[in-house]
């Protein structure tokens, strides 16, 4: 699996880094994702995701189901 998340879509970001000389050589900015499986209780049964630390906050703060359908109609997931 790729470095994305499946709930908010945040992937890898490419940067610079800068010297004291100021010489830029490319970079990698890699999201804080976790690997992590949520309890669905309208269908009883576990999900696991791959998952941001914001997108586990958007879970706890509007809920799983409704956090799944808003990245399904996005586009960053296509089953669960």
């Amino acid at each position: 699996m790729s470095r994305i998340c499946q709930i908010t879509g945040k992937k890898v970001m490419v940067g610079n880094n800068v010297s004291h000389s100021n010489r830029r050589t490319k970079r990698k900015f890699y999201p804080n994702l976790f690997v992590k499986k949520f309890y669905m209780e309208e269908e009883s049964r576990w999900v696991t995701l791959k998952v941001s630390a914001s997108a586990i906050r958007t879970i706890s703060k509007v809920g799983l189901k409704s956090a799944l359908e808003t990245a399904k109609q996005k586009g960053y997931l296509t089953s669960y």
